[in-house]
């Protein structure tokens, strides 16, 4: 008898302790979808950086053609390199810059 008292007592403290650890409270996961608070100055450097971004953005294509580029075949406008598929193409972006410079993903604002 007094055995299968230790095993019932036992068995409500197993059930117990079952029951008290289900109950432990746990921190909820933040909401993917709520933004994090800016400042000002955080929000400035993020468009700052998204200028940078932009600005190093890899140009590909000859902006007066539409061609693939040769690395070798450039011009710096505005202190940025801008690349040519070849060299006619470099004389006539430096005749009329401004015409091209929507073309250019280093241009972007």
């Amino acid at each position: 008898m007094n055995t299968r008292k230790t095993c019932l007592v036992i068995a409500i403290l197993f059930a117990g302790l079952l029951m008290l650890n289900g109950c432990k409270k746990s921190k909820p996961a933040p909401s993917p979808t709520t933004p994090a608070p800016t400042t000002q100055g955080q929000a400035a450097a993020t468009a700052e950086a998204a200028k940078a971004a932009a600005s190093m953005a890899e140009q590909t294509t000859c902006p007066v053609t539409g061609e693939k580029i040769d690395k070798n075949i450039f011009t710096v406008y505005k202190d940025k390199k801008v690349y040519f598929c070849m060299e006619s193409c470099k004389t006539a972006f430096e005749k009329d810059p401004e015409k091209y410079i929507a073309k250019l993903p280093q241009f972007a604002k």
